[in-house]
């Protein structure tokens, strides 16, 4: 009974209002990206709330999309009056300033504690309204340098996938846009359900913001081909010492060769990706499971407790148990 008890007053919890801010000329990608990961009920997932997704524009009334359809959105501007987090997923004209009233509405969203999030070029509106001054930033790569000439007070870091500054997140463009709302709903609910998440977006569960954003050469997949398939062996390792040696033999190249390649299709080394899915996994044994920190780091392969904090803390900030704390389902502990 206890349990029942707990599960309904979880399911009971409020719900965090996202509004999404669209203007005339959207892109519907990244719109759709922001759509697909906040809008959809989530009943599946073990949480004690999840989002209530707007679609608002400072005109309510129908929109051009990129590609010559229409985009027909009711809500205005007070919908950001009530929002717990704002996302601008595309502002269409670089070149000007933010509408008067949605500078206005978006510095007094910052001001009362709401989070801010842009998805590419929705960077440009954020530091149009004066919220980007003196803060670390990203955009698409193509407009980085853009929005660093025409924004010199903000921090332009155009190589990063995504930028978490607390308050204020920015994304690159499209596909970075998923990687950005996932990692908030990382944040705001813990690994297992971000997974769940991507699972239903078909997409990786995770990559680290400060992932390089465009890869010089990328290797397609076809047939197998690639360090893919090493990547899942070792995945499946990820208790066992695996040393690049191993991992050049099991994908039949050399060192030297399939250090390269792996670069070329993930945009770090593989001791960097190794160390980064070893991370992860321990975040989702400290979420779902009774096991001692030394377990933890044993079957995540980082070794020790002591390890397995200073990697942690080094990522998220944490330490085990305050992560354990703040992401450990009740129901779990009970």
């Amino acid at each position: 009974m206890r349990q029942n008890s707990d599960m309904t007053s979880r399911r009971s919890a409020p719900a965090h209002r996202v509004a999404c801010l669209v203007f005339d000329g959207l892109s519907p990608f990244e719109m759709g990206t922001v759509a697909e990961v906040f809008a959809i009920p989530r009943p599946e997932l073990d949480v004690p709330w999840w989002y209530e997704f707007t679609l608002c524009t400072p005109e309510p009334g129908r929109l051009r999309a990129i590609g010559g359809f229409d985009v027909d959105v009711g809500a205005g501007l007070s919908a950001l009056r009530r929002a717990d987090t704002i996302v601008i997923p595309h502002f269409p004209d670089v070149l000007g300033d933010v509408p008067a009233p949605v500078g206005a509405a978006l510095r007094a969203a910052r001001d009362r504690g709401a989070r801010l999030v842009s998805i590419c070029t929705g960077a440009f509106a954020l530091a149009a309204a004066g919220l980007l001054d003196g803060r670390p930033a990203t955009a698409h790569w193509q407009q980085a340098d853009q929005l660093q000439r025409r924004y010199p007070q903000v921090d332009v870091l155009p190589n990063r996938l995504y930028v978490d500054d607390g308050d204020i997140l920015t994304s690159a463009g499209v596909g970075a846009g998923v990687d950005l709302c996932l990692h908030i709903v990382r944040g705001d609910h813990g690994t297992e359900a971000a997974n769940r998440a991507a699972r239903r977006c078909v997409v990786p569960a995770f990559r680290e913001g400060g992932q390089a954003q465009f890869i010089e050469r990328p290797v397609p997949r076809s047939g197998g081909a690639g360090t893919e398939p090493t990547r899942a062996w070792a995945l499946d390792r990820l208790a066992e010492p695996v040393s690049l040696e191993e991992m050049a033999a099991h994908a039949r190249m050399s060192v030297r060769t399939f250090t390269r390649r792996f670069r070329e299709e993930t945009g770090m080394s593989p001791r960097q990706w190794l160390l980064r899915q070893r991370v992860a996994h321990a975040q989702l044994l400290l979420e779902s499971t009774d096991l001692g920190v030394e377990t933890v780091a044993r079957r995540s392969g980082l070794g020790s407790a002591t390890a397995l904090r200073q990697h942690l803390q080094a990522t998220i900030g944490v330490a085990p148990s305050a992560y354990r704390k703040a992401f450990r389902h009740p129901t779990q502990s009970a």
